[in-house]
């Protein structure tokens, strides 16, 4: 990323170029992204191609105002981290699906982060849906708090690391760098496969500024804010066009519906 890239990447989140690469900078910068870019899973259902390339992934999220899932949205703000100073490291991580089960190799992308002062590094994470709204430390063990709850990062087996939300376990971390190609099968299988969450339903969610949340899944748009949780039926295809437009700033031209994965249309 040059230059202009950059501040237009920043223009998109409502943010300024930061004077440091420092800690204050990184929560400011995560916060901003989280309330401005969302959570989306729709070129999966509008037949659009998922390219794991820095170039592609920046010009979604700025020159389209789109957003993405965790390949595309990790992808993305390493490459603005990167081009501002801090130093990224992508990693792989496996969700856990239930006690003691975790999803598949390269199941998620989170990032590390360090500063140019060589200070503690931060896991960084804009793609994993209603996840800290801050950084969090590689402390093991040490509990941190966040407005989304109490976080720890815990050492596991085979030198990896478990990530805790009060109590509940959310993905293994292998500590090793990877590259962005790294993650292609994984994110092929996540766009392709009857077993995906991500083909299974559509999703496009984004934190608000008041700590809330809004999500539109399909045409039901839900609002949960600390007085209560809202739900709303979309009627018409207008109306479901005109929240991508007011919610999350995205304009389509017609409403996304769910397809049947590549893999049932095959027949494999």
């Amino acid at each position: 990323m040059d230059s202009a890239q950059t501040d237009a990447y920043l223009r998109r989140i409502g943010a300024t170029r930061p004077a440091r690469a420092d800690e204050a900078a990184l929560r400011d910068l995560q916060l901003r992204h989280l309330c401005s870019v969302p959570f989306e899973n729709l070129s999966i259902h509008l037949g659009e191609e998922i390219v794991l390339e820095e170039t592609p992934l920046v010009d979604k999220v700025v020159g389209a105002r789109r957003g993405g899932f965790c390949y595309e949205l990790n992808g993305a703000f390493a490459a603005l981290l990167t081009s501002l100073g801090w130093s990224v490291s992508l990693l792989a991580a496996r969700v856990f699906t239930g006690p003691g089960r975790v999803g598949p190799p390269y199941d998620h992308m989170a990032l590390r982060v360090e500063s140019p002062d060589g200070g503690e590094p931060w896991l960084a994470d804009v793609g994993f849906g209603d996840h800290s709204h801050h950084p969090l430390r590689f402390a093991d063990g040490e509990a941190q708090a966040d407005p989304r709850g109490t976080f720890r990062i815990v050492e596991a087996p085979a030198g990896d690391l478990d990530v805790f939300k009060d109590g509940e376990p959310q993905f293994r971390l292998d500590t090793r760098p990877r590259q962005l190609g790294d993650f292609e099968a994984t994110c092929w299988w996540h766009r392709t496969s009857p077993k995906s969450r991500f083909t299974r339903s559509l999703v496009c969610s984004r934190l608000l500024e008041n700590g809330g949340r809004i999500t539109l899944s399909g045409r039901k748009l839900v609002t949960t804010t600390a007085g209560g949780r809202r739900e709303e039926e979309l009627k018409t295809d207008h109306d479901v066009l005109s929240a991508y437009r007011s919610h999350f700033g995205i304009e389509l031209r017609h409403v996304p519906e769910v397809l049947a994965p590549l893999s049932e249309v095959s027949g494999r």
